[in-house]
């Protein structure tokens, strides 16, 4: 019943939120702008671990729907101009039990199938000044050293404030900082995790993109620090270029990360990434290379998709001194007669993995993923997805797994 509750405050919060939106049509620019969706999100996740260790489990599987409410409004006229986002969101379980549980759907765990419903409700305040936009309260970032995740039922949010700056043509800058994290499967807000270290209160950032147009390259510097456990600094160069039929492109990543505070582990760990692709048509082929260089796995915020070549849908290649390569081909449909169809097939091998005294280790994941977006009649614009991997690593074991996502977003205003 605790849960119920929880979603019936959340649905009170944002139409309390919503409501000056539409007592304020006479501030030209703050209802005009303003937009509205509701995001429906079926999801079915089963992973299968190949074997029952004893005491343990030989499957993980759930199914459960999604609602995702987003509200933005537009800015109020003057030389600053104020506004004002909504975010709410619920997760309904339509099937889990304890032996099963834990597949980061719901708010639960193995050995226990959790509520059957959880959620939440938030809102940003904004302000506007020429190009430079100010954000406080609800954040989904989504730079290179803080990206958060919505791989799984309910997006991943962050408390905090964040000022992006776009006043040179090319150039964007952002800097801000993040207090408290809401992951996919949870209700509550609380202090920051990473992959490697302990938790902080606050992950500050501060970096930048600037594009030459000329030449189609991008050159981005980052620096974020999560207080008292770790400090990055990452670089990236993107380059485009067109030979004749064919797109081609290079993504290249470096992070440098070391402690920042008192940690057990002593971090001290470089991330090489690569990426290259090349396209014609409706193929493109894209070829990875990743070097997790450490004694310790690649740090970075707990449930984030890192910027890396190698995080694909189980793995995230990142282990210490692991040494992973990539190989994917993407195909669209809509030139063999099937608009909205979209596929790829992947293929990542990792070795050299730093088992102490065990040795080293190695690991491989292979996936497939289809798309499919419905292109007209009463169901448009729903889009059906399967997902499919299969992993055979020396550290996590033998995983099978499928996952099976409908997505369908209803515009409001």
């Amino acid at each position: 019943m605790t849960h119920v509750k929880t979603n019936t405050l959340a649905a009170a919060v944002a139409l309390a939120l919503i409501a000056p939106l539409a007592g304020t049509a006479n501030a030209a620019g703050f209802t005009d702008d303003a937009t509205a969706s509701l995001q429906l999100r079926n999801f079915y996740f089963n992973r299968d671990f190949r074997s029952t260790p004893p005491g343990g489990r030989s499957k993980a599987e759930e199914w459960a729907q999604g609602f995702i409410f987003r509200a933005a409004s537009g800015y109020t006229p003057g030389a600053v101009g104020f506004g004002l986002d909504v975010y709410a969101a619920t997760g309904v379980k339509l099937y889990s039990e304890d032996d099963t549980a834990g597949t980061g759907l719901l708010p639960n765990a193995f050995g226990d199938e959790g509520p059957d419903s959880y959620g939440h409700a938030s809102a940003t305040a904004k302000a506007k000044i020429s190009n430079t936009v100010l954000r406080l309260g609800n954040l989904v970032p989504a730079i290179p050293i803080a990206q958060a995740s919505d791989i799984r039922l309910l997006p991943q949010t962050y408390t905090g404030g964040a000022l992006s700056i776009d006043e040179i043509d090319n150039l964007n800058v952002q800097l801000g900082q993040l207090r408290e994290v809401n992951y996919r499967g949870s209700t509550n807000r609380e202090d920051i995790g990473a992959t490697v270290g302990g938790t902080s209160d606050q992950f500050n950032f501060i970096g930048g993109t600037y594009k030459f147009t000329q030449s189609d390259t991008s050159l981005g510097l980052w620096r974020g620090e999560l207080d008292d456990v770790y400090e990055q600094n990452m670089i990236n160069v993107l380059q485009g270029l067109t030979v004749g039929d064919w797109k081609l492109g290079a993504n290249l990543a470096y992070f440098d990360t070391s402690d920042s505070g008192n940690q057990p582990l002593n971090i001290d760990h470089n991330m090489k990434s690569l990426l290259l692709s090349a396209g014609t048509g409706p193929h493109t082929f894209r070829l990875g290379y990743q070097h997790s260089d450490g004694d310790t796995a690649f740090p970075y915020l707990a449930e984030n998709n890192p910027y890396i070549a190698n995080y694909i849908q189980i793995l995230d290649f990142a282990r210490a001194d692991e040494k992973s390569w990539q190989a994917r081909y993407d195909l669209d449909f809509a030139a063999y007669g099937i608009p909205g169809l979209k596929g790829l097939v992947r293929y990542v091998s990792g070795d050299n993995i730093d088992l102490g005294a065990a040795g080293t280790g190695e690991e491989w994941e292979r996936d497939i993923d289809f798309v499919y977006t419905i292109q007209s009649g009463p169901f448009k614009n729903v889009a059906l997805q399967w997902r499919n991997a299969m992993v055979r690593s020396d550290v996590a074991g033998d995983i099978d797994e499928n996952r099976l996502i409908v997505n369908y977003t209803i515009p409001l205003m």
